[in-house]
């Protein structure tokens, strides 16, 4: 009997139906957004090396690499995000596995005992004896549909052991992809922060080597500071412009409206009272520039890079000190983006040009999003000219590449609130 039991169990376990490795969803998901930063790395270190070609332009080699020494560190802290959550899942998947098991030893004893049952009760004639030796003609019915039952409860715990064991399987397996995705993703880690330390090396050497010309790098910078304030200046000017613009046409918007509100109720116009605010000069913007600004709003975190193809950000917003230079501040109203020869500037959301200048040779051009301004420099050309709409990541201009640099091409990018400068990494999708 103990015999026939093994091998009735033995077959529930070999009949199984044979499962095929899938990939977990939670390893394919963190791969698929690692790759996107992986795919930056890989294009910014092309961008590096194009730019450390010249070695002459050390402080422009200073900020790409920089850059992507920030790039692989947001690599590195992407993968520790990554372990938790794969530890996360580990955990979770070890307490359902538990479960698992002790479920299907239950299933297995219940099991266990109806075999039993069974072999004790094997013969035709003993389970006709049981049948027939019934008192009455419904206790005879009674006994035929519980002998039925009864296969069919033995049966239907075959097929659920059969589908726990499969369960149990399938979890072993997603646990085996889990921790097999947790050791990749550690070595990984340990080839970034030894590629991290090499270009730290790097950049410590880079530094040494500016701090013996500090004199030079001095003056290089305050003329890099000169041409951006010159820069800023005439932004400001065309943005205090657009905003004294804007407030008029809203402020003729509202006349408009109130005097069709008046005349549609049948009233008279009646000037306003000397020294009392008109009320539409509490508006600013049209309808249409407040439902634009609301929609650009929403949008942050989510808005497109303003250059096409592969970039690397090597300056950021904001007053800070160059890294590794005692004295040397830069003091930047947006940020600098560096990216192929031949790269396009492109509008980061639907809106309409209201500048288009020439400065030092090179194109500037303003875009307003209602009360949202952006804000784009050092083109080689336009494609688009002031009064235009333009919409999401249409292309509005070739960015310049200089020659005598490398061929190093940057796009100077600034978002404004009106006046108020902000700066444009948060609102980028990266």
């Amino acid at each position: 009997m103990r015999r026939l039991l093994l091998s009735l169990i033995a077959c529930l376990w070999l009949t199984s139906p044979a499962l095929l490795a899938q990939s977990n969803p939670l390893i394919r998901d963190l791969e698929g957004k690692r790759g996107a930063l992986q795919k930056q790395i890989a294009e910014t270190e092309s961008l590096l090396n194009d730019t450390k070609k010249d070695v002459g332009s050390r402080l422009n080699s200073l900020a790409a690499l920089t850059g992507q020494i920030e790039e692989r560190r947001r690599y590195i802290l992407a993968i520790n995000n990554d372990l938790e959550t794969i530890d996360r899942e580990l955990a979770s998947l070890e307490r359902q596995l538990d479960v698992l098991q002790k479920d299907l030893e239950v299933k297995k004893k219940r099991y266990e005992a109806s075999v039993r049952y069974l072999y004790k009760n094997r013969s035709i004639e003993e389970k006709l004896l049981f049948i027939f030796s019934a008192k009455d003609l419904n206790q005879t019915y009674r006994r035929m549909r519980y002998v039925r039952e009864y296969a069919t409860y033995q049966r239907l715990q075959g097929e659920e052991i059969l589908k726990k064991r499969e369960q149990v399987s399938q979890k072993k397996t997603e646990r085996q992809q889990v921790r097999a995705g947790k050791e990749n993703l550690l070595k990984e880690r340990e080839s970034e922060k030894l590629k991290l330390e090499t270009q730290e090396k790097e950049q410590r050497t880079l530094v040494n080597g500016l701090q013996k010309k500090q004199r030079g790098l001095q003056n290089e910078i305050n003329k890099k500071r000169r041409e951006a304030n010159r820069l800023n200046a005439r932004i400001d000017k065309l943005i205090a412009e657009e905003i004294e613009k804007a407030r008029k046409q809203a402020e003729e918007e509202a006349r408009r409206e109130a005097a069709a509100a008046k005349k549609a109720a049948g009233k008279d116009a009646r000037p306003t009272p000397s020294g009392k605010a008109n009320p539409a000069e509490r508006f600013t913007m049209s309808k249409a520039d407040r439902a634009l600004s609301t929609n650009f709003a929403s949008n942050r975190g989510k808005l497109p890079m303003p250059i096409s193809g592969p970039y690397l950000i090597v300056s950021r917003y904001g007053e800070y000190n160059v890294a590794g230079l005692r004295g040397v501040k830069l003091d930047n109203k947006g940020i600098d983006i560096q990216g192929r020869p031949g790269s396009k500037a492109q509008a980061i959301f639907d809106g309409k040009v209201t500048a288009v200048f020439s400065m030092n040779g090179l194109i500037n051009i303003l875009i307003r999003h209602g009360d949202y301004i952006s804000v784009y420099c050092n083109l080689k050309s336009a494609s688009v000219k002031a009064g235009d709409q333009v919409k999401t990541k249409q292309p509005i201009g070739e960015i310049f590449s200089d020659a005598a640099d490398n061929g190093r091409t940057v796009l100077h990018f600034q978002l404004r609130r009106e006046k108020d400068k902000l700066n444009p990494e948060p609102w980028l999708n990266r």
